[in-house]
């Protein structure tokens, strides 16, 4: 079985080029992300198949799950460890079907434990709740309450937050009973995305 998610989730940002997004990522993986996953886009096959081989290489090496965004043929292409769902992103059983017992399969289930409870019994093996703070990257993000994630721990799967998270709020999040913390400017965004991960990673640190 592939790693927990738990710990530092990070998540790509869109567009890169790839020298810039490769030295970035690498830089996350070093300051702790456990959890990366490849958020492209640009439509270009040959552009994604390119960074998710070498960004899957780069997590494997650090002891990190690679994830793609809403792209099962480019999981399997590229031996992803496995892929996140949104709400329009595709049918949670056929991904289970396609990618095996063993792929971690996330869900955006944003502020509903209803359709976490859904996406857990159609085979997700995690889900995420956000924005649980106001988030720059989706300014329109529906607000997910802390609370939420008391209420999900019933259901006996990892929780991600996602949605304005930093180094300065993460403790609350954590605190708050989630698995991890998803980020993206937070990290991406930051002169030095090792020192930024690290400051976010430790929020998970006992």
């Amino acid at each position: 079985m592939p790693p927990r998610v738990e710990g530092l989730y990070a998540i790509t940002p869109d567009g890169w080029d790839s020298a810039r997004l490769f030295d970035a990522v690498a830089a996350v993986l070093k300051g702790g992300a456990r959890v990366l996953q490849y958020r492209d886009k640009s439509g270009d096959p040959t552009r994604r198949l390119e960074q998710a081989s070498t960004l899957r290489q780069l997590c494997a090496d650090a002891g990190a799950l690679f994830i793609v965004n809403d792209d099962v043929r480019l999981a399997i292409a590229t031996g992803a460890d496995g892929v996140h769902l949104g709400r329009d992103d595709g049918d949670i059983a056929a991904a289970r079907a396609a990618l095996g017992p063993d792929a971690v399969i996330g869900a955006s289930c944003y502020n509903r434990l209803d359709l976490a409870e859904k996406a857990i019994a159609a085979g997700a093996g995690y889900v995420a709740f956000g924005a649980v703070f106001p988030s720059p990257t989706k300014p329109g993000a529906v607000a997910a309450p802390l609370s939420l994630f008391r209420d999900a721990a019933s259901l006996g799967a990892p929780t991600v937050a996602i949605g304005g998270i930093t180094a300065a709020n993460a403790g609350q999040v954590a605190a708050a009973g989630a698995s991890a913390i998803a980020v993206i400017g937070g990290l991406f965004e930051q002169d030095a995305p090792e020192q930024a991960a690290a400051a976010l990673a430790a929020a998970f640190r006992h």
